[in-house]
């Protein structure tokens, strides 16, 4: 299909506008400039695309000159996170890098802390905001550790795999978004937030240079929302496979178990296990797919139809509402 399938919740973009407003700024304006609006992002069912929370972000950060959105004690001026990477791109190794994170950021902000401790067989990165209760939808806490985890992973050309991930606050609602941005087992409820993973990783040289960090930077943080490459063995191994294929739609679970050399029983078994199934996995990666291609205007919902291997736009349309909870029409209405 060659097209974006990732989608996030609304939440985020809830969470964002959210802290927009109750720090004076233009909400209207911020959602605008990500094409969303108030309407779209009312109703919980909806998904949006990583361009989408990325450019939303981006205007937050430029309207208030704080890249933490008004959700800490203090601010930290738009363009921090720039001078921090381009000190950290000449560290040595992984250990390195997180020292370095560590060290500059509690060095020019008081609005939280960032710990970095080693044990025998794991490496932690902990976080601790000053104030928790500037952050009521955790989107700081959340945003920060996606950095922190993501950034870092870039750095060493390899995605870190988490042990563990600990958050400060009870399971939210939108913990099954966790799945992605945190592929691992999580405690909740913890005296701090924190990434956990093992410390063999942390002599992993830093293999990027000043000249990619530039093209880096000039993506963020659209990079910390595309999807990674962490998923349960055998939905991973689905994915790929559907991802070869010319119409996923038409795809079944025999024809891919064959391709993985398994049985059928057996596939739909490691599945449930990872809790998820074949139909799902194809649900999500058309729905996403065509979250996609609506935002892009010159396509009609016929075309995008016929992309997607509906027989009929009708089909396409009655699909996208049982993904969504709106019709692909409305759904590109409110989007622009």
């Amino acid at each position: 299909m060659g097209v974006e399938r990732h989608s996030i919740s609304i939440h985020f973009a809830q969470a964002a506008a959210a802290a927009a407003q109750s720090n004076g700024l233009d909400s209207t304006q911020a959602l605008e400039y990500a094409g969303l609006n108030e309407a779209l992002i009312d109703n919980p069912q909806v998904r949006i695309t990583p361009v989408q929370l990325s450019r939303l972000l981006i205007a937050i950060w430029q309207q208030g000159d704080d890249e933490l959105m008004g959700l800490a004690t203090s601010a930290s001026r738009h363009g921090v996170f720039s001078l921090m990477a381009q000190r950290v791109i000449h560290s040595s190794n992984l250990r390195s890098v997180f020292r370095q994170i560590c060290h500059f950021y509690n060095l020019v902000t008081d609005a939280f802390e960032l710990e970095f401790t080693e044990s025998e067989t794991t490496a932690r990165l902990s976080l601790r905001l000053k104030q928790t209760r500037r952050d009521p939808d955790n989107l700081l806490t959340e945003l920060l550790l996606l950095i922190w985890h993501r950034f870092p992973g870039w750095l060493i050309g390899q995605p870190i795999k988490l042990n563990k991930l600990g958050l400060r606050y009870a399971e939210p609602e939108h913990s099954a978004e966790y799945r992605l941005m945190f592929p691992c087992p999580i405690e909740y409820d913890q005296p701090s937030s924190y990434l956990e993973f093992d410390n063999s990783l942390l002599n992993k040289p830093v293999v990027q240079t000043t000249q990619t960090l530039s093209g880096y930077l000039r993506r963020c943080p659209l990079d910390w929302f595309k999807r990674q490459a962490y998923y349960p063995v055998y939905t991973r191994r689905v994915l790929d496979q559907l991802q070869q294929l010319s119409d996923v739609a038409e795809a079944r679970m025999e024809f891919i178990a064959e391709q993985l050399h398994i049985t059928e029983r057996t596939l739909r078994r490691k599945l449930s296990e990872e809790g998820t199934s074949f139909q799902q996995i194809k649900d999500g990666m058309r729905r996403d797919a065509a979250i996609h291609l609506l935002s892009q205007r010159e396509l009609s919902i016929a075309q995008i139809a016929r992309t997607l291997g509906f027989s009929e736009p009708a089909a396409f349309t009655r699909a996208f509402r049982q993904w969504t909870g709106v019709a692909p029409g409305l759904f590109r209405k409110k989007n622009h």
